[in-house]
């Protein structure tokens, strides 16, 4: 008999609730707007927010300045070996300087190193390339930290969100929609912003890697052809 009433007292309570949230629901003329969504989420949406806002800084940033590295730059080792075959090498020298690219600080530094033997130029080249790769790469690697963050930020709100709604139960001494709701909105709206920002910090993090091996292919394109220039008198 004692079983019954506690299973009868229980499900009286989750119809009570199920009323209060339907009637709560239903309200005319409340609407929650995207601003107070967040405010809801309680402290744990600032440092998500901040993993925001530093995500997008450092993809626009190296969006640009991987975007600026990239645009085509044929027109250059064209000079570069019209410059070369009137014997100018002066000139190819100054074009390269001019250009203020990547490319052209590696043309640069190879035709600094004519006179030496073919792999020191190489050598030179490459490791110019290198150094102009790293600076593309600079701080790509932060928004592969903040995919990874961002999601357990939003796992730590699901947390302190149950915390809260029991915490809201033991002082009310209630089940009610109104206790509880608290709590709710905190787990849920850190958990979605949590996996919203680690998604979109994924993708914007594959987006720039796949821009710089863009890059680095057509560096490596353009050194063998400079390579292949240099070695033509000798044919």
């Amino acid at each position: 008999m004692s079983l019954l009433l506690q299973v009868t007292d229980t499900a009286q309570k989750i119809a009570d609730t199920v009323k209060n949230l339907s009637q709560t629901t239903a309200t005319p003329g409340d609407t929650l707007r995207f601003g107070d969504l967040l405010v809801r989420g309680g402290v744990i949406m600032i440092p998500i927010g901040l993993l925001a806002v530093l995500g997008l800084v450092i993809f626009f940033e190296r969006y640009f300045t991987i975007r600026k590295a990239s645009k085509n730059e044929s027109n250059l080792l064209i000079q570069v070996r019209s410059s070369i075959h009137t014997g100018n090498l002066e000139s190819a020298i100054a074009i390269c300087r001019n250009n203020n690219s990547p490319l052209g600080r590696m043309l640069q530094k190879g035709l600094l190193r004519i006179g030496r033997p073919i792999k020191d130029i190489e050598g030179a080249i490459e490791n110019i390339g290198k150094l102009e790769v790293a600076k593309l790469e600079k701080n790509i690697n932060i928004l592969g930290i903040i995919a990874g963050v961002a999601p357990m930020f939003g796992f730590l709100g699901t947390i302190y969100g149950v915390i809260k709604i029991f915490y809201d139960i033991a002082q009310s001494g209630n089940l009610s929609i109104g206790v509880i709701s608290g709590g709710l909105y905190v787990k849920m709206v850190t958990a979605a912003a949590g996996l919203f920002v680690g998604m979109v910090a994924y993708i914007c993090y594959h987006i720039l890697n796949m821009m710089v091996d863009k890059v680095i292919l057509t560096l490596e394109t353009e050194a063998i052809e400079f390579i292949d220039l240099l070695e033509e008198p000798s044919k």
